[in-house]
């Protein structure tokens, strides 16, 4: 009777170790979910700034401002794949 019962006690315990790592793996991933989407939303916010400045003094042409304000939003989804993976 007594083996059963540790059997069932070890089962248990790994059923609940292996619970615990799976709630720390999706705290990681949502850790860096978030990190990624606040890189995301920064190089937005520095694309529209950088568009606003470029345009207001009159420096480039209106494309060539906008091709600046889309290779400053790709480096922020580049930022964002390297915190995610």
């Amino acid at each position: 009777m007594v083996a059963p019962r540790r059997r069932t006690i070890g089962i248990l315990a790994a059923a609940g170790l292996l619970a615990l790592s799976g709630a720390t793996l999706a705290t990681d991933q949502s850790q860096q979910r978030q990190a990624g989407r606040n890189a995301n939303q920064n190089a937005k916010q520095q694309a529209r700034s950088n568009k606003v400045d470029c345009r207001a003094a009159n420096q480039k042409s209106n494309s060539q401002c906008r091709q600046d304000k889309r290779d400053t939003k790709q480096g922020g989804r580049q930022q964002k794949r390297d915190i995610k993976y």
